[in-house]
């Protein structure tokens, strides 16, 4: 009897260490009723300190939002919090319980105070309890989380209180012990679950390890667990700290890795992809392996890494890296980061659609489409848009109906030359947002430039024009769209009569287009070329001007103007503006074969044949200029070389494109 009795001691003892180790605290009060009923530990302040913690940690997890703002609860709107205060003033008055158990009673009562607002007795309770001598060796894994709660609890104490009549010297110090206790929380926290994972993958049978990983899998840290993982590099990034930041987001990243510690994981992962690519350059990169350079740490006011300085007792297990993979560039590490992250992310997506799994859908959208910003900025740097378009089609299967990550697929898949697929995504995303005019036009764009499916482009544009004054300066936008499609379907048709027509509504959706922004060059400079190509040359002078006016140095204004001047015999005019448009682009080819011709007309073929030597040459000196520059990248993530594409022969004028002003790819003869 004394046998079974033994062991009925153990195995209770041994459920209430789990339960406080997963932060099951929904258990412990029929645990309690357990040890009651045993007689374990006759005396009551044992059972009455795992009700009050029990209570405590529920009051936390109904309140965290309360807690992130630092808003203080009261205990006469929180009747739990007041019990489990109750609860351990009782306990501490008696004095009756074991010192260690004592110690966990005050730093209890050390979070109590705390989350009141009264940080300085906050701090009293930590010191009371011992914590910079407290033991992390043969100590239970819940008392491993508490250590942590503790040291960022007197560290976030010390932050809250106020030094006003300080000395410069006294606020140095607070600073550095507030530091020494959020390196000391972070290692603790992570010992802590690399403990906790232990004791769930090592079960007796294999029933006990599917019931304990399900225990894990819940695990929630709550608020001073989650504060003990990340306020040492919150409050040195935050101070501009920005290189010690960086080693310690590094320093965590290194840790080994345990099921509890995934969220956090991928929270350390943005946060340095985000500091690597938004404020770390390329010159002053340093490899994750290193520490950071003497520059970085003197600016800082310090000579070496925080964690150097002030190491932890027992620091947690960290991955071996002896021949491990290390990033060459700053880009190349966000990249990897990311993409590890990633992973995750779109493996722990929820995918249910039903009512009860929507905050957690929401949740993990918004988890993965931060990464995917984050990609996106960091795989644009390398022009690596195949890459990036793979991995937003990944994100397709949870992203049912989320304009954003549709949007960013449709740009991503634009870039790298997937035409096709990007109308297909971006006409999704016109589903998704009827009133948007801006992923009609950009299909449209594709449609025009790259796929010659005109009739798509019309009807896309006419989507937009449909929206009316909703449409705002896209409208016009859409007008010169439609006329593009109408001029250039003039082109491709054979039939006298269908061209005309097409003709006809090329310049009535132009005209229309130039009512509506008359100060757009663009759009004055193709209702220019439309009148060019009617052979009404005269009145395509004036929209010209219009667009001179506003822009007197674009390149395919001045080309224009120079066929216009030439069509009406004025050679030495047109002459003289070519020139006028060489002396700003030398090297242009369309410039320079129109040049040849006109030289030939009033000067004879050898001047012109003069310039075509030059234009050899200069065709040349480019070859030779393309392959050198293709000769090699040290960076392992190299530019992405595009979609091989027919590239324009240079003997016809070149149109800007309808959406960007600065570069064309859609074509007319003149």
């Amino acid at each position: 009897m004394s046998t079974r009795l033994s062991f009925s001691q153990y195995r209770l003892e041994a459920e209430v260490e789990r339960c406080r180790a997963d932060c099951h605290w929904d258990k412990i009060p029929s645990l309690v009723e357990q040890l009651t009923a045993a007689r374990l530990h006759d005396d009551d302040d044992y059972r009455t300190l795992l009700l009050a913690e029990a209570l405590l940690e529920e009051c936390l997890l109904e309140n965290m939002t309360l807690l992130k703002n630092s808003t203080p609860l009261t205990e006469h709107s929180q009747p739990k919090l007041a019990r489990a205060k109750a609860h351990l003033d009782g306990i501490l008055c008696r004095g009756l319980l074991e010192p260690h158990y004592m110690n966990e009673a005050l730093l209890l009562l050390a979070k109590v105070h705390y989350v009141q607002g009264r940080y300085r007795d906050a701090q009293g309770m930590c010191a009371r309890a011992g914590v910079d001598d407290f033991s992390r060796h043969e100590q239970p894994v819940y008392q491993l989380r508490m250590l942590a709660e503790a040291f960022v609890i007197k560290g976030l104490s010390l932050d809250h209180q106020s030094m006003s009549g300080a000395s410069r010297v006294r606020l140095s110090e607070r600073e550095e012990e507030c530091l020494t206790c959020y390196l000391m929380a972070c290692d603790a926290g992570l010992l802590y679950l690399q403990e906790l994972d232990k004791t769930v993958c090592t079960p007796s049978s294999k029933t006990a390890k599917s019931g304990s990983s399900a225990h894990h899998f819940d695990l929630d840290p709550g608020f001073f667990l989650q504060a003990a993982l990340q306020s040492a590099y919150l409050s040195l990034l935050r101070k501009g700290h920005l290189a010690q930041g960086t080693h310690q987001l590094r320093r965590v990243m290194r840790a080994v890795e345990s099921r509890g510690s995934q969220s956090f994981r991928k929270t350390v992962a943005r946060r340095l992809a985000e500091v690597l690519l938004g404020s770390v350059c390329e010159d002053a990169y340093w490899d994750p392996l290193s520490p950071p350079p003497p520059g970085w740490l003197k600016k800082e006011g310090v000579t070496h890494p925080k964690d150097a300085i002030y190491p932890s007792s027992k620091p947690p297990q960290r991955y071996n890296t002896e021949g491990a993979f290390c990033p060459q560039d700053v880009v190349e590490e966000a990249v990897l980061v990311l993409l590890i992250t990633e992973s995750m992310a779109s493996g722990e997506a929820v995918i249910s659609r039903t009512p009860e799994h929507r905050e957690a859908r929401e949740s993990s959208m918004q988890d993965a489409s931060s990464v995917y910003d984050l990609l996106s900025i960091g795989m644009a740097r390398r022009g690596q848009y195949s890459m990036l378009s793979e991995c937003l089609e990944r994100a397709m299967k949870f992203s049912y109906n989320e304009f954003h990550l549709w949007y960013q697929l449709g740009l991503s898949l634009m870039a790298s030359g997937k035409n096709e697929g990007a109308v297909s995504v971006l006409k999704e995303c016109v589903t998704m947002r009827q009133q948007d005019p801006i992923p009609p036009l950009l299909a449209a764009k594709v449609c025009i430039n790259q796929l010659h499916w005109l009739e798509d482009a019309v009807s896309l544009a006419a989507g937009v024009v449909a929206l009316g004054e909703c449409a705002g300066e896209s409208l016009p936008r859409a007008h010169l769209a439609i006329g593009l499609c109408r001029s250039m379907q003039a082109t491709d048709a054979t039939l006298k009569a269908d061209r005309d027509e097409f003709n006809r509504r090329a310049l009535q959706s132009l005209r229309k287009a130039q009512s509506l922004d008359p100060q757009d060059p663009q759009i004055s400079f193709c209702l220019s070329l439309q009148l060019a190509l009617v052979r009404q040359v005269s009145e395509a002078m004036k929209p010209l001007e219009l667009a001179l006016n506003v822009r007197g140095d674009d390149l395919h204004s001045l080309h224009l103007l120079a066929l216009l001047l030439s069509a009406q015999k004025h050679y030495q005019h047109a002459l003289d503006t070519l020139k006028l448009a060489l002396n700003q682009h030398p090297d242009n080819f369309n410039l320079l074969f129109t040049k040849v011709k006109l030289e030939e007309v009033l000067f004879g073929p050898a001047a012109a044949l003069q310039t075509c030597a030059e234009m050899l040459q200069l065709w040349q000196s480019r070859y030779d200029f393309t392959r050198l520059s293709e000769e090699d990248d040290t960076s392992s993530i190299p530019p992405d070389p595009g979609p091989l594409s027919r590239k324009p022969s240079g003997l016809h004028l070149t149109l800007p494109d309808f959406q960007e002003t600065e570069t064309g790819v859609y074509h007319e003869h003149v």
